[in-house]
């Protein structure tokens, strides 16, 4: 005979169990992708300030050779 109270409390069990998993993994994914964009800002940021810094280094040379051309002397 099948005990029909005990299946029900199993197949409760098992649904929330299910919600809970897949619940989870949701909520992890929506905070790794998160989390992720956020990074892929800082990057952003970085490359952005590393592009600037070797215009600058770009200009700092030419300078350099500006200043040693109006001296008049060479290295």
């Amino acid at each position: 005979m099948i005990d029909y109270t005990a299946l029900a409390a199993a197949s409760m069990s098992l649904i929330g169990t299910l919600v809970g998993t897949f619940g989870g993994i949701l909520v992890a994914n929506k905070l790794t992708n998160y989390r992720i964009e956020q990074l892929e800002l800082k990057v952003a940021e970085h490359n952005k300030l590393v592009e600037r810094t070797y215009q600058l280094e770009g200009r700092m040379t030419e300078a350099e050779h500006d200043i040693r051309d109006l001296k008049g002397g060479r290295p």
